[in-house]
């Protein structure tokens, strides 16, 4: 399973119990993560794993953006904060 394009939700650090995106794997214990707000696209956080709660997946155009790295602050922004507020995820 490719943890790239799933949403995260932070259980550590000063970013905890905030959603973001995985934009990226850099090994088996380590991701790059951002949220289009306090983490921009271009410059992703690197977190562990085992500090994250993956919740879901990205489907269709959103996923795609991010495979072809065209994924958007404003995207991404609106992506976390959408899913934030769903109480159903």
């Amino acid at each position: 399973m490719s943890l790239q394009g799933s949403i995260a939700v932070s259980l550590a650090g000063r970013d905890k119990d905030r959603t973001f995106i995985i934009v990226g794997v850099l090994d088996e214990r380590n991701v790059l993560i951002a949220d289009g707000r306090l983490r921009k696209v271009e410059k992703p956080k690197k977190k562990k794993l085992k500090h994250l709660r993956i919740e879901g997946k990205l489907e269709g155009e959103s996923i795609e953006l991010l495979k072809e790295n065209k994924l958007t602050n404003r995207t991404a922004a609106k992506i976390t904060a959408s899913y934030h507020k769903c109480p159903e995820n």
